[in-house]
């Protein structure tokens, strides 16, 4: 696809991701909002089958919410379903996925210095994550480990942290983050499609064949609604997590992976629980403190310090090093066969531009060895070193 065209399909189909996202997470954190802030209801509105109620304002106006304990008398005229922003939304970040990581996984997934690989090995390993951790998934929350939420939680927990570890073996470690969202994203969307959906439908005929409604459908649906919950941090960091290099970088890329998505699920509890008029500020200190803890201990070693009485590094040599291992992507007409716009708008073509950014250089190439992209470029160890000792020259002039 000509690169000017595929970068337009790109933004749509991001905005478009984002925007059902948005929504969709918005209804989510909405429905789970008034769910946990009904209040008991007067006698009367108990005759008629409200379990909860409770009044609001916004933009203006007042709105008096009731929520039914299994259904009404009747079906209203029109009732309101809450469904393709989830479908959407897994549609979208599929196409993206595809898109970006599977059309260009040469560049995305494969990593020579991790295993041999091809294009559709690449691909299938993605594919087989995703449908082994769906399927996983459904047969844990078919066991009695549904009726124990926080055992369920962190034995997912375990088995996505796994999956990030394998991933990071084989593929490259952006791909194996991004495929571990999808993961999340694939379940929660089939939640909704498998067991929210199919609940709502049999809570709806039940009411329009004037029965009672059986109460495992709303507990079931419920069920998976409150695994959405609590997966939406922890996903919506993966979908972030490409600008933030110092996590899937690091050695231990999945091991800081599964900390985040724990200290998000936490987080959440704390806002879900106040919901319900419990206010724990430990839990959310608590989050706070392990996610502090978690920046000291991921952070890079320091680089050696510059012995004075060593050679000094050329401003030439650091230059030819960033030509030849950087420019050939981050210039103004780039030569890589992926990338026909520099990343980022980051420029390193010419001295004044290498000085400009010395500062991105040291944090990328020095510090996480995410640049090269992929190291598609074949950066040397040696090559780092020298860079790095010649930034140090700069700071010290």
């Amino acid at each position: 696809m000509d690169p000017y065209f595929y970068d337009w399909l790109h933004l749509l189909i991001r905005l478009l991701h984002v925007v059902t996202a948005i929504a969709w997470i918005g209804a989510s954190f909405y429905f789970v909002w008034l769910d946990n802030s009904l209040e008991t209801p007067p006698q009367w509105k108990k005759d008629k089958g409200i379990k909860g109620d409770l009044w609001s304002i916004h933009g203006g106006g007042f709105y008096e919410i009731a929520k039914y304990q299994l259904g009404p008398e009747k079906m209203p005229a029109r009732l309101h379903w809450f469904k393709w922003e989830a479908y959407s939304t897994w549609i979208t970040g599929m196409f993206l996925l595809i898109l970006i990581y599977y059309v260009g996984a040469s560049s995305y997934m494969i990593d020579p210095a991790k295993a041999d690989l091809n294009q559709w090995q690449a691909i299938g390993l993605g594919l087989a994550t995703l449908l082994v951790g769906f399927l996983a998934y459904e047969g844990l929350c078919r066991t009695p480990l549904i009726d124990r939420p926080v055992l369920l939680g962190l034995v997912l927990l375990g088995l996505l942290t796994f999956l990030a570890w394998l991933l990071s073996q084989y593929i490259g470690n952006r791909a194996a983050y991004i495929h571990i969202g999808a993961l999340i994203g694939t379940c929660m969307a089939a939640n909704v499609f498998t067991t929210i959906m199919p609940s709502q439908r049999a809570l709806v005929r039940a009411v329009e064949q004037g029965q009672s409604p059986d109460p495992k459908y709303g507990l079931n649906a419920k069920r998976r609604s409150t695994h959405n919950n609590y997966a939406t941090l922890p996903v919506l960091f993966i979908m972030l997590s490409n600008h933030s290099p110092m996590t899937y970088s690091h050695e231990y890329g999945w091991a800081i992976l599964g900390a985040l998505m724990l200290i998000g699920a936490w987080a959440r509890h704390f806002f879900n629980l106040r919901h319900q008029g419990i206010v724990k500020p430990s839990i959310l200190i608590s989050a706070l403190i392990a996610f502090l803890l978690l920046i000291v201990l991921a952070r890079p070693q320091p680089l050696p310090t510059f012995d004075a009485s060593e050679q000094p590094v050329s401003d030439q040599q650091a230059f030819s090093i960033v030509m030849e291992r950087c420019a050939t992507c981050h210039s103004r007409q780039p030569s890589d066969d992926i990338f026909r716009v520099s990343p980022g708008g980051v420029y390193l073509e010419t001295a004044s531009d290498i000085q400009r950014q010395i500062d991105r250089i040291e944090a990328r190439t020095l510090l996480t060895h995410d640049m090269p992209f992929m190291n598609k470029t074949q950066m040397t160890l040696e090559e780092r070193a020298l860079l790095g000792q010649w930034i140090q020259q700069q700071r010290q002039r």
